[in-house]
């Protein structure tokens, strides 16, 4: 099946905690399922394929009403101002997802996005707000929860502004995200790196039905924990935070 969006972001990056590029599939990994818009059966150590799509709020909601996956062509993203990003993690490894903001600005593709994978058993999050001409939100936490192997949900988890109380760098917004001026990025003549950063985590069992244990493992850390963990990752997102903390 065809995904209904303009185009692929080719530079979105997936590294796991062993510090691994992981964008093909590996000797351990039996799904094989590779499009986000169909449905996968996974087990520990498969790679798993889900998309995130960038458009404005109202292009995820079918006659203002329904909200649908971006793989439901009655949302024509194809015709509309949208992006696509597509990942294929490790299942319950816990993943750094990184969309390289020097050639993507989010407010211009109308500044949300929704995680979303399958067809018959289509989930997807939620639309999140990332990004306007003011502000851009830089580092999310998104879990993909599962039942036996199959895709159940995924949703966004925040903070409160936590790890940004205080902080004069940061903005919270609506109480719960904390977001950057616009001004302050790179592409737009600041000294700010806003890649995207989105922490990943599993929950759910798979279709052995153990249980996955990672979302377990970073529910507890802080919003910017991971970025710590890839200092030798080149443009990495941490540059931007090490005069912060």
């Amino acid at each position: 099946m065809a995904i209904p969006v303009t185009s692929i972001i080719l530079i979105a990056v997936v590294v796991t905690l062993s510090t691994k590029l992981y964008l093909v599939e590996s000797s351990s990994d039996n799904n094989h399922v590779f499009s986000p818009c169909a449905d996968a059966s996974v087990e520990r150590s498969d790679g798993f394929t889900f998309g995130i799509a960038f458009a404005a709020r109202t292009a995820f909601f079918f006659n203002n009403s329904v909200q649908l996956s971006p793989c439901d062509r009655r949302l024509s993203l194809s015709s509309s101002n949208s992006q696509l990003s597509i990942f294929r993690p490790k299942v319950d490894e816990i993943s750094l997802l990184t969309v390289n903001s020097s050639s993507f600005s989010p407010d211009s593709y109308g500044g949300y996005m929704v995680a979303f994978a399958g067809r018959k058993y289509a989930a997807r999050s939620i639309p999140a707000f990332v990004a306007n001409s003011t502000y851009i939100v830089t580092s999310f936490t998104l879990v993909l929860e599962f039942q036996k192997g199959r895709l159940q949900n995924l949703y966004w988890k925040r903070d409160g502004c936590s790890s940004c109380s205080g902080k004069s760098n940061f903005v919270c917004l609506n109480n719960q995200d904390c977001a950057i001026r616009t001004s302050s990025c790179k592409n737009r003549g600041g000294n700010v790196d806003c890649s995207l950063g989105i922490q990943l985590a599993f929950s759910g069992t798979d279709k052995h039905e153990s249980v996955f244990n990672s979302w377990y493992e970073v529910k507890n850390l802080r919003q910017y924990s991971l970025f710590g963990l890839y200092k030798n990752l080149k443009d990495s997102l941490t540059s931007q935070y090490n005069s912060f903390f």
